[in-house]
C-alpha cells in the first residue's frame, strides 16, 4: 500500500464551553485536544488502514506527548517529528460566536512545529512517501514552502501522486511570496480540495465551474470542491457531479474538513470508485462534527461503512 506523508503543524487545541466574544474574561474551557489540520488529517489516513507518517515538531511537554501518543496509536508514523527542548508545543485556544463563526489565539509561529529540523529521521520518513498531502497552512515560511515542494517534485519525480487542500483565508493570500508557492504546489497536484470559495482563488475566474476547468487544463485528475453543509462537488475530465452531505447535528465543526481529506485520500488510494470514496468521505466528515474536539471524530472504514448505511436506510424510509 503507498504511503501518505504530510508536513506541517501538530498543536493542542483548548475550546471555550460558553459562547460569545474571544478571550478578555475569564472563561470555562475544555482540553486540551490533539489537533492541528495536518496532524487530524493523517490520524483519519491512519484510521483506514492506510500507511503514514507526519513531519513535523512537537516541544518537550504534556501537550506534544498527548499529541504523540495518540497518532501513535492510531497508526500513525511519528518517527518524523522532533521534540523541540526549548519551544512548547503549539496551541489553538478557540471560542464560538453565536453564528457559528469562530475566535482563535493561536500560538504556532513560536512553537515548536514553527521550525522543521531537517533531521535524518525527516529525510528517511520524505523518502519513503508516495504520496504528499500539502496544505496551504503549512506553506507559512519560506523554510516550509521549500520543505512542501522539495518533497513534492521528489515523490512526483518517483511516479507517486500530490493532493492539496489550500485550507486558507482570502485575506491570507497577501503574505508575500504565498500566492506563487500555492501556484508551485499546484503545477504538482493530482488532487485538489478546496473548500468553499477556495476554489477560486488561484484562477482568474469567479464561477466555480469555469475555475474548476481552468485548474484540470493545468493537469490535475480530480477537483473536489467541499461545500461543507452543502455538499460536495466533483469535477474530472468526463465532467462534474454532485455528492449531496448527510444531514446529522453539529458538535463541532473543526476537524471536519481534515477528516474528509484524509478520508478520500486514503480510500482514492486503495482504489475506490471515485464517487464511492467521496460518500464516504462525506461520512468522515459528518462523524467529525458530531463530537467535540478536533480529532476525536475520526472514523474508521467499519464505522464510516455502517454510518452510509444508516443514513441511506433512512433515506429509504423517508421517501417510501
Amino acid at each position: 500500500m503507498k504511503k501518505v506523508v504530510v508536513i506541517g503543524e501538530v498543536l493542542v487545541e483548548i475550546m471555550a464551553d460558553s459562547i460569545g466574544d474571544g478571550f478578555l474574561e475569564a472563561i470555562g474551557l475544555t482540553g486540551p485536544f490533539p489537533s492541528g489540520a495536518p496532524a487530524i488529517f493523517i490520524d483519519q489516513v491512519a484510521r483506514l488502514g492506510q500507511p503514514c507518517g507526519i513531519v513535523s515538531a512537537v516541544g518537550d511537554d504534556d501537550f506534544g506527548i498527548i499529541n504523540l501518543n495518540r497518532l501513535s496509536l492510531d497508526g500513525v508514523d511519528i518517527s518524523g517529528v522532533s521534540i523541540d527542548p526549548d519551544r512548547p508545543t503549539g496551541s489553538a485556544f478557540v471560542r464560538y460566536h453565536a453564528d457559528g463563526s469562530r475566535d482563535f489565539v493561536y500560538n504556532i509561529k513560536h512553537s515548536a512545529c514553527g521550525t522543521i529540523p531537517r533531521t535524518p529521521e525527516v529525510a528517511k520518513v520524505l523518502d519513503a512517501a508516495d504520496h504528499l498531502h500539502v496544505m496551504g497552512s503549512s506553506l507559512s515560511s519560506p523554510e516550509f514552502v521549500a520543505l512542501n515542494l522539495e518533497a513534492a517534485r521528489k515523490v512526483k519525480n518517483n511516479d507517486g501522486t500530490i493532493s492539496f487542500d489550500p485550507n486558507l483565508r482570502k485575506e491570507i493570500l497577501s503574505a508575500p511570496g504565498l500566492r506563487d508557492a500555492m501556484a508551485d504546489v499546484l503545477s504538482l497536484t493530482d488532487v485538489f480540495l478546496p473548500s468553499g470559495e477556495e476554489l477560486t482563488l488561484l484562477t482568474d475566474a469567479t464561477d466555480p465551474a469555469i475555475a474548476a476547468k481552468e485548474l484540470l487544463a493545468l493537469g490535475l485528475q480530480y477537483v473536489v470542491h467541499k461545500m461543507g453543509s452543502g455538499g460536495v462537488r466533483i469535477y474530472d475530465a468526463s465532467g462534474d457531479r454532485f455528492i449531496p452531505a448527510y444531514s446529522v447535528t453539529e458538535i463541532d465543526p473543526t476537524g471536519a474538513g481534515d477528516c474528509f481529506g484524509g478520508a478520500f485520500i486514503a480510500l482514492w488510494l486503495q482504489g475506490l470508485d471515485i464517487d464511492k470514496a467521496v460518500s464516504l468521505a462525506s461520512a468522515a466528515g459528518a462523524c467529525a462534527v458530531q463530537h467535540r474536539g478536533p480529532m476525536e471524530g475520526a472514523s474508521s472504514l467499519e464505522t464510516l461503512v455502517r454510518f452510509v448505511k444508516e443514513h441511506e436506510d433512512q433515506r429509504n424510509i423517508a421517501g417510501g
